[in-house]
């Protein structure tokens, strides 16, 4: 396979997290015989320092001549009293909507020795394993009008959505639990707002094309609360986007280690941007001490959703769940008698596991 990959290492700790991805993805093609090639832009607080823009043209035009995407992190207080539209953040939103990416996938996934950091009871979260599909470009946050009216005094907001920008993240969702478990969670508040009402005729319709796969529909309430008192009941939650902005949020920290938590930004042709859930750290950013691990399961989710390559994707991670069940971990996991370890050394373990059990 030939895939051509662009990274955008952007800000603070963004670039030592790229390089170890890359690492590990040039161990994967060495073993199973691919041809991966890279190619390194600018965005965020770095491409305004180069270009004046958080998103260059020669970026977008790189990303759109791609296969698949991997983003670092972009951000830092250097930027932070910068005009909006040389804030760092209007790159990675800017770079989204160029690509018309809809769909974003969050993994949930617990640690057995990360779990004792969770806020959770450790027999509550232990085995949890979700993805959370989100609809990332409509709803209440892209609705028109949004305005002050009476002087101030009143406001509206507009949550809108088409039919077919419905369809297809829901048909995104499923082929997503296709692949799992083949349980899929509706998420929405059909008791009150029509914009759901349409979102759960649009589930049961295309149930239909995914006869293995099992459907049940939850108002959001009801899921929020679900997530922290039996997190294992779900395998992949599908939700409009407000709904799983915060969704996303609160499964974010169920198993005690947000540094671990990778996510992906997709289209309908399986093409992708994927990054780490966490920030760009520009406190720790040059000292070798990041968290690899998150940017690494981002290449897994890339190898599996974009590349179609499942076996090289498990294998990623269980290269990770290996090194933490070796007790290795970097300085901002929590291990009971770990040893800690920098960026380059975490790496070159997920990296030998690969090689030995390729």
């Amino acid at each position: 396979m030939n895939k051509k990959i662009v990274l955008l290492p952007g800000d603070g700790i963004g670039p030592e997290v790229i390089q170890s991805a890359q690492a590990v993805l040039e161990a994967i093609s060495e073993e199973f015989k691919h041809t991966f090639t890279f190619e390194t832009h600018s965005i965020g607080g770095n491409a305004i320092d180069e270009y004046d823009t958080p998103l260059p043209d020669e970026t977008t035009k790189a990303c759109h001549q791609a296969d698949a995407v991997l983003l670092g992190a972009v951000g830092g207080p250097k930027w932070d009293q910068n005009p909006s539209h040389l804030r760092p953040e209007k790159g990675l939103l800017g770079i989204r909507k160029a690509l018309d990416l809809f769909a974003n996938l969050r993994p949930i996934q617990g640690f057995d020795n990360l779990l004792h950091a969770s806020p959770l009871k450790e027999e509550v979260v232990k085995g949890s394993d979700l993805l959370i599909v989100r609809e990332l470009t409509g709803g209440l946050y892209f609705g028109t009008p949004s305005e002050r009216r009476n002087n101030g005094q009143s406001v509206v907001d507009t949550l809108a959505y088409d039919r077919s920008e419905i369809e297809r993240i829901v048909e995104k969702a499923f082929e997503s639990a296709q692949i799992r478990r083949k349980h899929l969670t509706s998420v929405d508040k059909a008791n009150v707002l029509e914009s759901s009402k349409l979102w759960r005729e649009v589930v049961e319709e295309k149930k239909a094309n995914y006869p293995e796969v099992t459907v049940e529909h939850m108002l959001v309430d009801n899921a929020a609360m679900k997530l922290i008192t039996d997190p294992k009941h779900f395998d992949v939650i599908v939700t409009e986007n407000m709904f799983g902005d915060i969704l996303s949020d609160e499964a974010s920290v169920l198993t005690g280690s947000l540094g671990m938590l990778p996510s992906a930004s997709m289209r309908s042709d399986d093409f992708g941007l994927y990054e780490p859930v966490h920030g760009s750290a520009p406190d720790i950013a040059g000292l070798g001490i990041a968290n690899p691990l998150a940017m690494i399961l981002s290449t897994a989710l890339m190898l599996r959703h974009s590349f179609h390559l499942e076996n090289e994707a498990v294998l990623v991670e269980k290269a990770v769940e290996d090194v933490l069940d070796r007790k290795f971990h970097t300085a901002d996991l929590s291990v009971i008698n770990g040893q800690k370890v920098g960026t380059e050394k975490m790496t070159n373990l997920v990296v030998d596991y690969i090689k030995k059990n390729a």
